[in-house]
Order: structure tokens, then sequence, then C-alpha cells
């Protein structure tokens, strides 16, 4: 018999891994803060938790899967947070935090005797469904056997070090690439359709040579040219992780005149798209001032 679980936090990403476990026998506990979210996964044979101490009152193991900083740090340590629960012992964080939150944090749950263990993940919505997430796991040495089964069941799990925020750290890094690699294929796209290049024979040409990446695979194939801006990550949350990864290089002393760009363009997108609006809409700030439209056949 396999230990309950406390899940916490059933968005895009939060409800299909949350699934994953449950189909692999985890008896789970959620909350949500839209019962929608929560009825979705009663359906499929978690037990409801009316708040996140409530959740963490019903397990040993709470994993948390939320947008932001804020939104983690009041859930854990805030009213009815996880931080009163009363069986918790082990908090398992897959959300993009930072560094330094992950560090204050993990101070101050252990004052309660709770584990923070920094986990955040990789792979989108898609990766979440598909349970094929890169999990970038910071915990110590004798925790990783237990947690590397336990986040088998979403993704391959990688551990790259011992103490909170190397996790976040780990994921920052990522990200910018991948936030880097979106804005800058909309600028290239936008400029060989300007110039009268088919975007369709553009990304063909990209992913046979050295400028395939993540953006030319997937992003713009799927939700750019399809007109469908539809991947599940927003504006904002982009946003967020790049400055969050500006944060933590400042601090290290990390020149960073590229991320800074990139992050000057999200908040471009963020402004004139609109924060809630699909990341891969990034790419309609530099077709607005173009004049033109990366559109497939």
């Amino acid at each position: 018999m396999k230990k309950p679980i406390g899940f916490i936090g059933l968005g895009n990403m939060g409800k299909p891994m949350a699934t994953h476990l449950l189909n692999a026998g985890y008896p789970l506990t959620v909350f949500d803060t839209r019962k929608e979210a929560i009825s979705a996964l009663v359906d499929c044979g978690a037990k409801p938790a009316i708040s996140a101490e409530a959740t963490a009152s019903e397990a040993e193991t709470v994993i948390m899967s939320l947008p932001t900083p804020e939104t983690v740090n009041e859930v854990s340590l805030g009213a009815n947070g996880i931080i009163l629960g009363s069986r918790v012992k082990t908090l398992v964080d897959l959300s993009t935090i930072g560094p330094r939150n992950a560090q204050n944090l993990s101070v101050k749950l252990a004052i309660e005797g709770i584990q923070f263990v920094d986990s955040p993940v990789s792979g989108g919505v898609s990766g979440a469904e598909n349970g094929t997430l890169a999990i970038m796991l910071s915990c110590p040495d004798q925790e990783i056997l237990w947690l590397r089964e336990l986040l088998g069941n979403i993704g391959t799990v990688f551990h790259v070090g011992t103490k909170p925020g190397l996790g976040q750290s780990m994921k920052l890094a990522n990200n910018l690439l991948s936030a880097t690699a979106l804005a800058i294929t909309s600028e290239a796209m936008v400029m060989g359709v300007k110039a009268g290049l088919e975007p369709n024979v553009m990304l063909e040409v990209i992913n046979a040579g050295s400028g395939k990446n993540t953006a030319t695979l997937d992003k713009f194939p799927k939700a750019v040219l399809t007109r469908s801006f539809d991947r599940g990550f927003t504006n904002s949350l982009m946003h967020k992780d790049v400055e969050l990864f500006l944060e933590q290089a400042q601090s290290l002393k990390v020149p960073t005149s590229v991320a800074s760009a990139v992050q000057k363009l999200w908040q471009t997108a963020c402004s004139e798209i609109g924060p809630g609006a699909d990341f891969t809409t990034i790419v309609q700030c530099v077709e607005n001032q173009a004049g033109v439209e990366v559109k497939g056949v």
C-alpha cells in the first residue's frame, strides 16, 4: 500500500501530474481554490480538502504546483497554510519561485519540522499530460530514492543538488533559454515573412539546419502558424521566470545583456498583448511593428 500524498494546485500542470499519481496507485488528497478543479480529481478517485492546512493534515508528503512565489508563500506559510498541517513532514515544490524564495521557505518550514524539497519541472502542459517532464530535484542524498520513485510517475528525475535553490537555479537557466528561443525566433520568422519567404518553408530549413530550437520545433508549427496560441503558459509567467533569472544572475555578478533584452520583450508582450495571453503570442509584438503575420497555409 502506497503512502497517502497531498497535492495542491490543480491547474494546467498540476491536474495531469496529480492524475498520474492517482493512476500509479497513490491515495491522493487534493486542494485548489477552484471547486471545479477539485471535482475533476475527485471524479478520478482523489479525496477533496477544504484548505492547504487540511491537505497537510491528511498526508506526510505534500506536493505543490503553483504559479507564483507569492502564491507559494501564502499556501505554505499563510492562514490555513501547509505549515499548520498536523501530519505533513515533507513539502515537495514543483513551482518556479527562484533560489532566494526556496531558501527562505526551507528555513521557515524547518522550524516546524517540515523538510522543503526544491523540485521544479519543465516540459510544459504536454509534458505534464504525457508524464515526460524534466524534474530538477534538489534534496539530500538520503532522500533521493523515495523521491525518485514518487516523482518518476510524472517524468524523468534529475538530481541536480542537495540544497534548496539549486533546483530553482537549474529551472531558471532552462527557462531563460526557452524564453530566448521563442523571442529570437519571433524576430527571425517575421523578418523572413516580410522579405517574402513562406513560414512553413522557413521552419523546414531551420529545423534541418543549425538554427533549430524548441520554438521552431514545437511552438511555431503548433501554435503560431496555426494561430491557435494554446501552449498553456502565459506571458506573465514567462516574464516572471526571466525576472527571477535576472535576480539570481545579478546576485552572482553574472552579466545579463542578452537576458535583459529578452526580459524587455516579454514586458512588452505583457503590456501590449496581455499578461494572461499564451506566451506564444509574443510573436504578435514583432508582427504588429513589422506589419506582417506569420501564418501557415
